[in-house]
């Protein structure tokens, strides 16, 4: 038996509530990469896109694991997470699953 290397990885499309620069769009995106960072400390996670837009935000997350079923369960409680905070609207959600056959 081989052992598996299980890759996932969640892009999450942000509507942010009433920003109206770069300087607060800063000041809603960093917290909430931190407390994915403190709350799942073994995931990467970054803003990723829509760097230029006051209003949107792109935020990826990666995990890697021995099983298929962990990587779903952690990108599931990420994007929970992310979802529940009451200044942004999730307006779409992508996952990969990646793993070492491909």
């Amino acid at each position: 038996m081989t052992d598996q290397v299980y890759v996932g990885a969640l892009t999450l499309d942000l509507l942010l509530g009433d920003v109206r620069s770069l300087k607060q769009k800063r000041s809603v995106v960093r917290p909430i990469i931190a407390e994915v960072n403190r709350r799942f400390p073994a995931v990467a996670v970054a803003e990723t896109g829509a760097l230029d837009l006051h209003r949107r935000a792109e935020i990826a997350v990666a995990v890697v694991s021995a099983t298929a079923g962990n990587c779903s369960q952690v990108l599931d409680d990420c994007e929970r997470l992310v979802a529940g905070r009451p200044e942004i609207e999730l307006l779409s959600a992508r996952r990969r699953l990646f793993n070492d056959e491909d």
